[in-house]
């Protein structure tokens, strides 16, 4: 088995920083893409950031400028940087991976359990 561990939300200030954290463990051989999604109360889920193996990233234009997503493939982990928080980014984080399975073909998909992030004066 995989799991996917989220940690580093909390209750922050308008205008103020947090660092998500989001660490691979089990019987993985690699990650392949990681990715960073958000759902907030009665809104779907959405994409917030993502980066690929080779370090290629993308980002939702709301979150462009203040996220920073990063990984550390040593440490099968992925970052999210967020500065410059809103009210607006009050959600529920979920980390996303593509991962190579030891001896096993193809890559599967996981998902955490989700950290919760409310910007709140």
């Amino acid at each position: 088995q995989v799991q996917l561990v989220e940690s580093g939300g909390g209750l922050v200030q308008p205008g103020g920083s947090l660092r998500l954290s989001c660490a691979a463990s089990g019987r993985l051989f690699s990650v392949n893409d990681w990715g960073w999604y958000r759902q907030a109360p009665g809104k779907q889920r959405e994409l917030v950031a993502t980066i690929t193996t080779g370090g290629s990233t993308n980002y939702a234009d709301s979150v462009k400028g203040r996220f920073t997503i990063s990984r550390d493939n040593a440490k099968n982990t992925m970052y999210l940087q967020m500065n410059s928080l809103m009210p607006e980014d009050t959600a529920v984080y979920y980390c996303n991976a593509q991962i190579k399975l030891i001896l096993a073909p193809g890559l599967y998909d996981y998902w955490g359990q989700g950290t919760q992030v409310i910007v709140s004066s």
